[in-house]
């Protein structure tokens, strides 16, 4: 049975993680930055899909390459332009001395800070995207409770399909390990069906946190009207974001991790890791916890066998953190939201 991680159903239930955002909606401004902070230590990795990718550090972060560990995983809008909000990051970071030592002080490290955006610029008034003080205000808004989901952070100028797009959070717990997923949808796919309003990911809703009692079952003028991004009206477009667990992994381990959540991805939006998506998502492992291990060869299919369990976990939970994201967005002049469309939808209180 599927059971949520605790207190937040979100990425910060695996303990040390924490998540900032920051965004701007005044005039002339619809986009916004989402950073996740690990504890030291944490093994990262990742795992990019589809053709329009816009990243930064993800060569550092193949298992044999040198670094295992990463300081904080920097989300963001504006594309290519938007990773500047990494610079931020690395300052904040920089000023706490947290980072890869490279010299004998204990300030001279280099924050190591993964990044990826996606692409909303037609959000925006042009010139106007996320730069460095998006990053560092982000961090300074970090905390291990509750994640704003919908229209926030790096998922404020989001657009999945014909619908708004947003941030989204879920969490479970799998053998006495947190697993815990945000995601940042901004998919050129569709994440709902647009005749009857269920999304494809509904099936792996726990315990009613959708919040929806009954989805609309009937086809509507949205899906007959040709709305979204099939045939020619493509966009550059990337679902993006992380999943931490509370295990101790190795650097490839920790890529199988995000290699499943990718699954995720193509449960959730379909199509999924198109030529017009650049689908990156990081993985984190904090090390709180060893896998279970056994003498001989039957020890190391154990340990193969429970992180097989965490990876099918990473594939749900990215899932769920993608249908929520959609349902939580709200609504921008020309891009209408889930429950603009589909208002007689009973949400729970």
């Amino acid at each position: 049975m599927l059971v949520t991680a605790g207190r937040h159903n979100a990425i910060t239930d695996v303990p040390g993680i924490r998540v900032g955002q920051h965004e701007r909606t005044d005039d002339g401004w619809l986009c916004g930055a989402t950073v996740v902070l690990p504890p030291q230590g944490t093994v990262g990795a990742v795992d990019q899909r589809g053709g329009a990718p816009g990243t930064r550090e993800t060569d550092l972060l193949v298992p044999e390459n040198l670094v295992n560990t990463v300081d904080a995983v920097c989300l963001a809008g504006g594309s290519a332009f938007g990773l500047a909000a990494a610079d931020g990051v690395m300052r904040w970071l920089d000023e706490r001395h947290r980072g890869l030592p490279v010299g004998p002080e204990p300030s001279q490290v280099v924050p190591i800070v993964p990044a990826a955006v996606i692409f909303d610029l037609p959000r925006s008034e042009w010139g106007n995207r996320p730069d460095a003080t998006f990053g560092y205000a982000a961090c300074e808004a970090a905390t291990d409770g509750p994640v704003a989901q919908g229209t926030v952070g790096a998922g404020t100028g989001a657009q999945a399909g014909s619908l708004k797009g947003g941030v989204g959070t879920a969490s479970e717990l799998v053998d006495g390990f947190v697993v815990g997923a945000l995601a940042v949808v901004n998919a050129a796919g569709e994440a709902v069906r647009l005749d009857t309003g269920e999304p494809y990911a509904a099936e792996y809703e726990h315990e009613g946190e959708f919040g929806v009692t009954r989805w609309p079952g009937r086809a509507g003028e949205f899906a007959s009207a040709g709305t979204g991004s099939t045939g020619t009206d493509k966009r550059l477009n990337t679902t993006i974001g992380a999943v931490a667990v509370d295990a101790a992994l190795s650097k490839a381990q920790c890529r199988r991790v995000a290699v499943a959540a990718q699954d995720g991805i193509a449960w959730a939006v379909r199509p999924s890791h198109t030529m017009f998506d650049g689908d990156t998502v990081f993985a984190l492992a904090t090390g709180e916890k060893e896998l279970p291990r056994a003498e001989g060869p039957v020890g190391e299919a154990g340990v193969a066998a429970a992180l097989d369990r965490l990876c099918a976990a990473a594939a749900r939970v990215f899932a769920r953190a993608m249908v929520r994201g959609v349902l939580s967005a709200t609504g921008v002049p020309g891009l209408p939201a889930y429950a603009d469309v589909w208002p007689e939808v009973a949400v729970r209180d």
